[in-house]
């Protein structure tokens, strides 16, 4: 049913008052969800960061051991007014993560809770500016990547899910979405081989990925090249960071409207809510823990990677 959460979300946003309190709420009266927002505002405008935390049975919350996932939905902003009307392709990203909080906050009030907390953050902002990138003009946002990752990737999180739109390139020809190898600590690890077999599962089609740079998985600012912000919370933490990237066959400007597919970004809800079901069960980890201890041994630390180096 996640594409029923997936329009409803759609529908919500998809307007010119768009803010946290119409996020916040969706989970009002639900005893099992903590849902909050805060206004900050920047050098082009104000954003509202969303937080929603749904409580498992054996989280931090209530002093478990159960591993805790983030799923981060990652965008510039909903909309690009008023150069544009409508919500913006560069939206996906936190309409997948607030549906995926819906469905896993609806499972919960039906008894199906999940052992570990699962957090998802994101920020809602209806008239974010644009910005020059090639082939095609990206959104900007009205903060910067930096307080992005300060209200976005929280230290409970001990693993992570990035999910962004990233059509404004020429590196795919797939409709749908696709999953990046895990990135830790300055390391891009070799893919996961569960998070393969769940795509396959929920998509009912072969598993597509996509290949990440160097450049990717180093701050915003350093005046390198990146496909897009998907893999910037792992700049801002040492859990292990998989991006969900929502794409297309063709290059789709950020600012694109009428460029957001229900059933793609439906896709990618049903995705994350089952990973968050194995994740939490402490059924698999984000990377092979033993094989990245083996890493730092033989080359050391790649954390400077994580950082703006010598600029």
């Amino acid at each position: 049913m996640s594409l029923k959460y997936t329009m409803e979300v759609m529908e919500l946003v998809d307007d010119s008052s768009a803010n946290g309190q119409m996020i916040v709420e969706l989970f009002e009266g639900n005893e099992f969800v903590e849902a909050s927002y805060q206004t900050v505002k920047g050098e082009k405008g104000s954003t509202d960061f969303v937080k929603i935390v749904i409580k498992g049975t054996n989280g931090k919350l209530v002093g478990g051991d159960a591993p805790t996932l983030g799923i981060v939905g990652r965008l510039g902003g909903l909309g690009a007014r008023p150069s544009r009307i409508g919500l913006v392709s560069d939206g996906d990203g936190a309409i997948a993560a607030v549906a995926t909080a819906l469905k896993l906050s609806t499972m919960a009030t039906k008894g199906d809770r999940l052992p570990g907390d699962v957090c998802v953050t994101t920020h809602i902002c209806p008239n974010a500016p644009t910005e020059p990138h090639e082939p095609v003009d990206f959104m900007g946002s009205p903060v910067d990547i930096l307080t992005m990752n300060q209200y976005e990737v929280t230290p409970e999180m001990d693993a992570v899910l990035s999910i962004d739109t990233t059509k404004g390139n020429k590196v795919f020809n797939h409709r749908g979405f696709a999953i990046s190898p895990t990135v830790k600590s300055g390391y891009i690890l070799k893919f996961n081989d569960d998070l393969v077999r769940i795509m396959e599962m929920t998509t009912g089609d072969l598993p597509v990925t996509f290949a990440v740079t160097t450049q990717d998985i180093t701050p915003y600012g350093n005046d390198v090249y990146h496909i897009n912000s998907i893999l910037q919370p792992a700049v801002a933490t040492d859990a292990p960071v998989v991006g969900v990237a929502i794409v297309a066959k063709t290059a789709v400007p950020g600012c694109g409207t009428g460029a957001s597919h229900e059933v793609d970004i439906a896709e990618a809800v049903r995705f994350c809510v089952e990973v968050a079901k194995e994740y939490t069960q402490k059924q698999f980890e984000f990377y092979d823990v033993k094989e990245f201890n083996h890493l730092e041994s033989l080359y050391g630390s790649m954390k400077h990677l994580q950082t703006l180096g010598n600029k």
